[in-house]
């Protein structure tokens, strides 16, 4: 048996985020026991606390949707932190946790039960090949002028933007789950001034179960590069993601220096057991 956690991630409503996953004291689990949980629990990620290997790290943390492990995920990574303060893990340094995953060490820093992460550097950051594009936006189902424009953003899981006008083009998507095929898509486009986020976020996933990401990190962190490099976003932002699908989801985003945060509320939900 295994202490559990379910947590809600990026919502300041309890169960209007994304929901995690955790399972405490997994050192002694196989990657295929881990794939098998994270398959059975139906979620978009789920991850397994480990004991780490850099005497800097807090913990270590393995990270599974139902289909593959990633190095690296946004929502799993505050959500972890969550459960493992909550659990009594207490950091190296105040205000400041630690986390080893496949991508390296990540910085989170914690201010009530807001949360953020340091972003990754990317490993892919360019432009997307035009045949690519044509592909989106038929699994988008939206003709191929309607994109503005298309970039790789590749920090663990492969990311490819797509910008379109306005946010309200964003809401009417009405993309076909089957036609996405094995790609990962994020959809960004602007509000208007007045509204409580600067913009309006969607991730489609292919080859997933959940085949729609209520709200997510990863991807967050690398709209935020691509948008602030382009000189589109203010260096502080709100982004609204998971309206299309009945959640709140908002994410805070800013740059300090070259290093980008994003970050958001998370919330303990489950505690328990599990037996694997």
């Amino acid at each position: 048996m295994h202490k559990f956690s379910e947590v809600d991630v990026f919502s300041p409503t309890p169960y209007l985020g994304n929901p995690l996953a955790v399972v405490h004291d997994a050192d002694g689990l196989t990657a295929e026991d881990m794939q098998r949980f994270a398959k059975w629990t139906n979620l978009a990620e789920t991850t397994f606390l480990l004991q780490p290997e850099d005497p800097v790290a807090d913990y270590g943390v393995r990270i599974f949707s139902a289909t593959q492990e990633f190095t690296f995920a946004g929502h799993p990574t505050l959500g972890s932190a969550l459960a493992w303060q909550t659990a009594g893990g207490v950091p190296k340094i105040n205000g400041e946790i630690v986390q080893e995953c496949g991508a390296g060490l990540v910085i989170v820093r914690v201010e009530n039960q807001r949360f953020a992460f340091r972003a990754p550097p990317m490993t892919r950051f360019e432009p997307v090949e035009e045949s690519l594009v044509h592909q989106v936006a038929l699994a988008l189902g939206i003709p191929r002028e309607r994109i503005v424009d298309a970039s790789w953003l590749v920090n663990g899981p492969e990311w490819i933007g797509v910008r379109l006008p306005s946010a309200h083009e964003v809401l009417s998507l009405q993309s076909d789950p089957m036609g996405l095929g094995t790609l990962s898509i994020g959809v960004i486009g602007p509000y208007l001034p007045g509204h409580d986020s600067q913009f309006e976020v969607r991730a489609f996933l292919g080859g997933d179960p959940v085949w729609e990401d209520p709200v997510t990190g990863s991807l967050n962190a690398g709209l935020a590069r691509w948008m602030f490099d382009a000189a589109i976003a203010d260096k502080s932002y709100v982004a609204a993601q998971g309206t299309a699908i009945g959640y709140q989801g908002r994410v805070h985003v800013s740059i300090e220096g070259d290093e980008i945060w994003v970050g958001g509320n998370v919330t303990s939900c489950v505690r328990g057991e599990v037996n694997i």
